[in-house]
């Protein structure tokens, strides 16, 4: 746990409650590792945004989210991650939502997979899109004021796209970041949240995570970390939802139950 400290530190002298949120990626696979996840932060009471991905939605995923959208609605959420999260790039960096694909192409598949969310879970899903390898073009995100999204969330090194009506809530912290080709030690890992969190106001400190990459250690690392942020004073962990309301009005809708 000494990872931990300068973090604690941190939150000790700072002079106004840091606000952090949790974003999981890839929803649709690897349910056990998941359901793990979900169970762990549900025991600490934080909140975590789960990222779906439309096409890989299954019986199982829909047994194991919907009960705990019902019992949980103001520790848990879902948003639509991509589509297939399918690679069209012949070249360069992967992505879903890039150059190589026209607008008419991407909004087919931004409105198709929030229909599938739509018909799998009832109600009106949260208006967050999350791109698959947090990548997409300006041209997506005109799609998704088209398609009625509110709200994008990307890696914080991205640049705006500064789309009229659509709130940028970009995540700081990569769980399994990387230096160099290695992952980055807890240490490390811990001096980034400690500089997000210095740093925070206004903006809130965004860590995401990949249920399917978490091995033990993880696990065991990521309830410290929780056990910590739920306790101090000086820390709110929220849903995403509840951060952009402040960024874009009150009509980011949640799932029904």
């Amino acid at each position: 746990m000494s990872w931990l400290l300068p973090i604690k530190r941190a939150l000790d002298m700072a002079s106004a409650p840091v606000n952090f949120f949790f974003r999981n990626d890839d929803a649709g696979w690897s349910n056990d590792e998941l359901s793990t996840l979900l169970d762990l932060f549900e025991s600490q009471q934080v909140a975590i945004d789960v990222a779906v991905i439309p096409q890989s939605i299954s019986p199982e995923l829909l047994d194991l989210l919907r009960p705990r959208l019902k019992r949980s609605p103001h520790l848990l959420d879902i948003h639509q991650h991509g589509y297939a999260h399918t690679n069209h790039e012949l070249t360069g960096r992967k992505c879903e939502f890039g150059n190589s694909r026209s607008a008419v192409e991407q909004l087919t598949d931004i409105r198709a997979g929030k229909l599938l969310i739509e018909q799998a879970f009832g109600g009106s899903p949260v208006s967050i899109f999350t791109p698959p390898w947090n990548r997409c073009t300006a041209t997506t995100a005109n799609c998704l004021r088209e398609a009625g999204f509110q709200v994008l969330s990307r890696d914080s090194t991205a640049t705006p796209l500064r789309v009229p009506g659509l709130f940028e809530l970009p995540i700081s912290i990569d769980w399994f970041a990387k230096n160099k080709g290695e992952r980055v030690t807890f240490a490390e890992l811990g001096t980034r949240i400690v500089v997000g969190a210095q740093a925070s106001s206004p903006a809130p400190v965004g860590i995401m995570l990949h249920h399917e990459l978490l091995k033990e250690s993880d696990f065991n690392e990521l309830n410290d970390l929780l056990s910590l942020l739920s306790a101090h004073q000086n820390a709110t962990c929220q849903l995403m939802k509840d951060i952009s309301l402040r960024g874009c009005g009150s009509n980011v809708l949640a799932v029904a139950g």
